[in-house]
C-alpha cells in the first residue's frame, strides 16, 4: 500500500488506478462531509463525484507541501458542495419569482377543463402543419405576427391568413362539441 505522497505523485503522472485507490481511501470522508454540508445523501453522492471528477483534472494542483491529499480532497468537496447550494438557491428564487407572476394555482381540475384541453390539442393535430405551428408559435410561444413570420420563412399575409382559418377551426369545432355537450362558451379563449 502507497502513503498519499506516493499516491499524489502517480495521480499527477496520471495514473487512473491512482485516481481509484484516492476514492477507495478517502471517498467515504469526501462523501461524510458532503452529506453535512448539504444533508441530503443523493446530492452528497453527486458531490462526491464532482471532486473526485475535479481532483482528475486539476490533479497538477495538488501540493503535498502545502497538505494532505485528504485536505485537499475536502477542499474540493466543500466547494462543490456550496455550489450545489448556491445553485440550489437560485432554482428557488427563479422558481419563486415564476410562481409570483402566475398567480394562485387553480386546483379545480374539473372534467370539463380536462375536455377542453383535449378538444383544443385535438384540433390543433387536425390542422396544416403550417398552420398549427403558427398558432403554437402565437399562443404557446407568445410570438407577434411579424416574429412568427421571421421565424417560419412565411410572408406576414401567411402567417395571419393560417391564424385567422386555425382559429375559425377550432371555433368552429368548439361551438359544435359545446353545443353537444352544453358547457362551454362559444370561444376558444378558456383552453388557450
Amino acid at each position: 500500500m502507497s502513503t498519499d505522497d506516493e499516491l499524489a505523485e502517480r495521480l499527477r503522472d496520471g495514473d487512473e488506478k491512482a485516481l481509484r485507490t484516492a476514492y477507495d481511501r478517502h471517498g467515504a470522508a469526501v462523501l461524510y462531509l458532503a452529506q453535512r454540508l448539504l444533508g441530503n445523501r443523493a446530492d452528497a453522492e453527486d458531490v462526491t463525484q464532482v471532486t473526485f471528477v475535479a481532483a482528475w483534472t486539476g490533479r497538477d494542483s495538488f501540493d503535498p507541501q502545502r497538505g494532505t491529499m485528504l485536505g485537499w480532497l475536502l477542499g474540493i468537496a466543500r466547494r462543490k458542495a456550496v455550489d450545489r447550494l448556491r445553485s440550489a438557491a437560485r432554482d428557488d428564487r427563479a422558481t419563486d419569482s415564476v410562481r409570483a407572476q402566475l398567480g394562485p394555482p387553480d386546483d379545480r381540475e374539473t372534467p370539463e377543463r380536462i375536455v377542453d384541453r383535449l378538444v383544443v390539442a385535438d384540433e390543433l393535430g387536425r390542422l396544416p402543419e403550417e398552420q398549427r405551428r403558427t398558432l403554437e408559435l402565437a399562443f404557446f410561444d407568445d410570438l407577434t405576427h411579424p416574429q412568427i413570420a421571421a421565424v417560419t420563412g412565411l410572408p406576414l399575409g401567411t402567417v395571419k391568413s393560417h391564424i385567422r382559418r386555425g382559429m375559425a377551426n377550432l371555433r368552429r369545432r368548439w361551438e359544435v362539441d359545446g353545443a353537444a355537450f352544453g358547457t362551454r362558451s362559444a370561444g376558444p379563449s378558456r383552453a388557450l
